[in-house]
């Protein structure tokens, strides 16, 4: 579960990111999180990957709480994180396999439960005919399949995927996303953090809105609105 209670985040003493933010993602839950740039979505992921810590309030992520996180325990915190980022930062001269059990490696997994592991979430977000491939010889929808699959491979909790369809064409978006509602299906939350409206009124999860810092709408079954619409919500 994900909670965040009366959340503040100031850099350098006065550049205030987040300005209070309370909100609950349930488990097995799909959300997006919308906003234009600058809004805090940024600095909200990095609270959530033990990246940050709060200025004030509380962020508590499965069973964790980031403020009182111990140096030393935040390696078993992002265990149960997967983190998908926009810029995939997956290692060059590693093959697509190779790339996905790195991460294995990195928290000590067995080489058998590597070998069992690794081409069965290659085979989930299917790329089970490209793993020899390295990161030069493939698409940029194949490179972000390979950073879910990484996000993925440790059996997370929680999966956050950062403008994950930022580098994609539309139909390479879609498909992007059908992986994601695949992989929630199977249990494990998912949190979108993104600025495409289209794609985000098209799916109509749950959809919470940050401007300037600070929470404007949450609604479940809700929508990416625009200004004029925004507008026309207040009057009605």
């Amino acid at each position: 579960m994900i909670e965040l209670q009366d959340v503040c985040k100031i850099y350098d003493g006065s550049t205030r990111a987040l300005n209070g933010i309370s909100l609950k993602i349930e488990d097995g839950e799909f959300a997006f999180v919308v906003g234009p740039s600058g809004s805090g979505k940024s600095t909200l992921i990095k609270l959530l990957a033990g990246e940050l810590r709060p200025t004030d309030g509380k962020v508590l992520i499965n069973g964790f709480d980031i403020g009182k996180i111990k140096n030393k325990d935040i390696p078993y915190l992002r265990r149960t994180i997967g983190v998908v980022y926009q810029d995939f930062r997956l290692i060059d001269n590693k093959t697509v396999y190779e790339n996905v059990a790195f991460v294995m490696r990195a928290v000590g997994a067995p080489p058998r439960i590597i070998k069992k592991r690794v081409p069965y979430v290659l085979e989930l977000v299917g790329l089970k005919n490209k793993t020899r491939r390295l990161p030069n010889q493939i698409s940029g929808g194949e490179k972000q399949r390979v950073a879910i699959a990484r996000a993925l491979v440790n059996n997370p909790d929680v999966i956050i995927a950062d403008e994950p369809t930022g580098n994609l064409d539309p139909a390479r978006s879609v498909e992007l996303m059908s992986l994601l509602e695949k992989i929630n299906g199977l249990g494990t939350t998912v949190l979108v953090v993104t600025h495409e409206r289209e794609l985000v009124n098209k799916l109509a999860k749950r959809v919470i809105a940050i401007e300037h810092g600070t929470v404007i709408s949450d609604r479940t079954g809700g929508y990416y609105l625009d200004e004029k619409e925004k507008i026309q919500q207040i009057l009605v």
